[in-house]
Parts: structure tokens; sequence; C-alpha cells
């Protein structure tokens, strides 16, 4: 396929205009894309430096979705690729989408009844670990995951970290005094042990950061505060691993056929 300077041309223009549109959302790599594209994601261009290599990978990992990338993947010189991202992720593989829309995400958090659970990260500080929450939230089915502070859960790095499965489930910044009904059961070392409890499908699940837990606010609103088991003199688990053991504990959706991961 020959790329004449006209098409890369206007491929950067299309980018750079779409980049630019409030609630832009950056998938990047290959992985990011399939898992947005399976769940809704309106995307505006997808770009890469190899076309057909990324349409074998396509039909090697994701067939289902191999005729929808070949209709939608433009081919750009590397260099082009290069220069409209910061970095250039492995697979070679980028594209623009609008995010999920938050009235959307508001009528899902707040349905009732709600048959699962939904996650809230009270003021956290590292995006890698939102991402792997959102991730752990699609996998297990919940309705969304609910962000407090001023981070945005729709950062670059944050979809990245969720490969693209903020698309999946329900992903908002609220504030403590805006989350949705459900009892809210809050991870604190100085709760109950999860091992004695039962998870309500209506939960609200919400964990603070590593260094300074859940904050007073949440604390106040909390109708039981509950502990993960661990051994004495280990500080604190990851955020994301202490959000998957609680979804474990909670047990998660029945299994469902679907396409491969």
């Amino acid at each position: 396929m020959n790329i004449t300077t006209e098409d890369t041309g206007r491929t950067v223009r299309q980018w750079r205009s779409a980049a630019a549109e409030p609630g832009t959302v950056l998938l990047d790599g290959f992985h990011t894309l399939k898992h947005a594209l399976r769940f809704g994601a309106g995307v505006r261009l997808a770009v890469t430096a190899d076309r057909a290599g990324t349409l074998e990978l396509a039909r090697s990992l994701a067939g289902d979705l191999t005729a929808e990338l070949d209709a939608i993947l433009v081919e750009v010189p590397e260099r082009e690729l290069k220069g409209l991202l910061t970095r250039v992720h492995p697979t070679g593989v980028a594209a623009l989408a609008g995010r999920r829309g938050r009235a959307a995400n508001l009528a899902a958090l707040h349905a009732r009844p709600r048959t699962a659970p939904a996650v809230v990260l009270d003021n956290p500080r590292n995006l890698g670990n939102v991402g792997a929450v959102v991730r752990l939230a699609a996998g297990f089915g919940v309705t969304g995951v609910v962000t407090t502070g001023d981070i945005d859960p729709w950062h670059p790095n944050a979809v990245r970290a969720g490969a693209g499965l903020h698309y999946a489930t329900a992903v908002e910044r609220l504030d403590v005094t805006e989350l949705p009904p459900g009892p809210l059961y809050a991870l604190d070392p100085e709760g109950e042990d999860i091992r004695s409890l039962t998870l309500p499908d209506d939960a609200l699940l919400a964990f603070g950061s590593e260094r300074h837990g859940i904050s007073p606010e949440l604390r106040a609103r909390a109708d039981r505060l509950v502990s993960l088991p661990m051994r004495p003199q280990v500080s604190s688990y990851n955020l994301a691993t202490s959000v998957a053991m609680t979804l474990f504990h909670w047990g998660g959706p029945p299994p469902q056929g679907g396409p491969p991961q």
C-alpha cells in the first residue's frame, strides 16, 4: 500500500483536530483499542505504522474485530506516528475515541435495584492503580468505578492501564456527597474481617490509598468498616490487590460465553 504525502498530511490534521476535541480519549496500543471496540467506543480515528502487521495481530488475537479494524485503520509513516504520540506503544497502534457519556454512567450507578457492587476509590494518587481497578471491575462485572479527589480516571495513563475497559463499566469522578445509593462498606484495618461477611450486590465498596486510608468524610458515610486478612507486621496491600480480594469475596457474575480475551 502506497502512502502519499497528501494522505499522511490529511491523517495528521484529522488526528490533531480530533485530539483537541473535549472528551477525547487516547487508546494506546492494540489491546486497549480491542477492548474499547468490543464495548462500544466511538472510535474517531485509528492509526498504525504497519497496517498489515496490525491486521495479522487482530486475526491472531481478536478475530471478531478483524473486519472492523480493517475498515478503520489508517497507515502513516513511523516518523509521523512518533510525532503524534508522546510514546509509541510496542504494538504500534493508537486511536482516538469519545469517552463513555457521564449521563449513561450516572444512570448505571444510580440504577435501582443495582445487581452488582460499585467500587469507590477515595482520592487515589496512582493512575496505573486506577486503570488496574477498572480492569478488575470489568472482569468481575461490577456496576462501575467511582473516584473522588482531583485526578481524572479517564486520564490516558489510566485508560492504558485499564486496557480500554473503561468502556465496559461506568467510570466517573464524584464527590463523596454525590456517591450513588447503597450500603457503603469501607476497607479499613480496624474493620470486621471480610471473611465473616456477605457483601450485598448493591454495595458500594470503598478503598483508600495505601498511605492515608479512607478519608474522614468517607468514614463518616460508611455503613460498615471491613478489613482484609493480613499477616502481622505487613503494613498494606496494593490498591488493585485489595480490590481484587474484595471482589473475589463478593463472588462476581455467573460465567458467560463471549469473545476471546
